[in-house]
């Protein structure tokens, strides 16, 4: 098996052996994983299935051949790291945010007259 899904089914082997399914109601860890069971697992174990299931799922897709999965402990949020622009420009937590209004905003408008003697409003 590649080594882009081992962890993560090494921890949703430890999930299911912890699990009160396995401990205590005495079932199998298969049986625990199908559906009359498997709304009685902890939510985590049910979060680390669904995971497994895009893990395999994302090695045979096209569309990731090349670059494959990604590890299930590079994620950037997890670490405490902010995530990287997407485009181009300064990123909303770095000042360029929304500007505060207090509602007073219309008593700024000026009304010039141009060169050809037309009146414009300027904001």
């Amino acid at each position: 098996m590649p080594s882009s899904c081992k962890d993560i089914r090494t921890a949703l082997a430890d999930c299911l052996q912890s699990s009160e399914c396995v401990l205590i109601q005495r079932n199998q860890p298969s049986d625990c994983l199908r559906p009359p069971l498997l709304e009685t697992l902890p939510i985590r174990c049910q979060q680390l299935k669904r995971g497994y299931g895009d893990c395999k799922r994302g090695m045979i897709d096209m569309r990731k051949r090349f670059r494959g999965n990604q590890p299930i402990a590079v994620s950037k949020e997890l670490e405490g790291e902010k995530p990287g622009q997407l485009y181009a420009g300064s990123g909303f937590s770095q000042g360029g945010g929304v500007k505060a209004m207090n509602g007073d905003e219309d008593a700024k408008v000026e009304t010039v007259v141009g060169v050809d003697g037309e009146r414009r409003v300027v904001r």
